[in-house]
């Protein structure tokens, strides 16, 4: 005679697993990667993961990596999800330096490589978030140049626009009689000299010139040193 046995085999359907992607700034962020659908998550690779299990790491790799997070459920069933975390570059800064003389020059920053520069700090310029600024500080200022480009990634540079002071010019006065003596003038702090007016001297450049003029006459010696100053 025979018997009839009824058997259920119960098919459980795999965790859909979801996961973020994210995308950060090399050396200067970390991501965070949020795993959802199941009960415990395995990550690989480990590259710049702060942990290879749990629903939640953080990374910072160097260079942009793909990872796969598996997840397991309750009934033991196992599905996969695979994200990035995308690594941009940092922006190379550049600007150029300058030397002025105080008092007397502005000089002109250029900066290059950013989409939006900030000037740290502000001293004698004539603006801290343009790409091109004019700077005529009383004395030789250093400035940080930080710039961010279009993924929001910062880098920054030095500069400095050095001011040279202004020589000090010496230059001797003299008395003679009209007609009957010259007069011998002699500048100092300098390197160069120009005279003005050149009404009775022997040259209008010069250290040293002589002078006969046929009236009491001022005369404005001008010096320029090695800086151009």
């Amino acid at each position: 005679c025979p018997q009839y046995a009824i058997a259920s085999l119960s098919v459980n359907p795999n965790p859909t697993i979801t996961v973020n992607t994210s995308t950060i700034c090399v050396g200067q962020q970390t991501a965070t990667l949020t795993a959802n659908g199941a009960s415990t998550y395995t990550w690989a690779p480990g590259t710049g993961l702060s942990s290879t299990n749990g629903a939640v790491v953080n990374g910072n790799p160097v260079s942009t990596q793909a990872y796969t997070v598996s997840g397991t459920d309750g009934n033991g069933c196992t599905g996969n999800a695979t994200t990035t975390i995308t690594v941009n570059s940092l922006p190379t800064i550049t600007t150029n330096s300058a030397t002025i003389c105080v008092g007397q020059q502005t000089a002109t920053l250029t900066a290059n490589g950013a989409t939006t520069y900030s000037w740290i700090p502000g001293t004698g310029l004539s603006s801290t978030t343009a790409s091109v600024v004019t700077g005529n500080p009383a004395s030789t200022q250093n400035y940080t140049l930080v710039g961010m480009d279009a993924n929001g990634c910062l880098n920054g540079t030095v500069t400095t626009i050095a001011v040279n002071p202004l020589p000090t010019v010496t230059v001797n006065s003299a008395t003679i009689c009209a007609g009957q003596q010259t007069a011998t003038l002699t500048a100092n702090g300098a390197s160069t000299y120009s005279w003005i007016p050149g009404t009775g001297l022997s040259s209008t450049t010069g250290a040293v010139v002589t002078g006969t003029p046929g009236a009491t006459e001022n005369y404005t010696v001008v010096g320029m040193d090695a800086n151009g100053c």
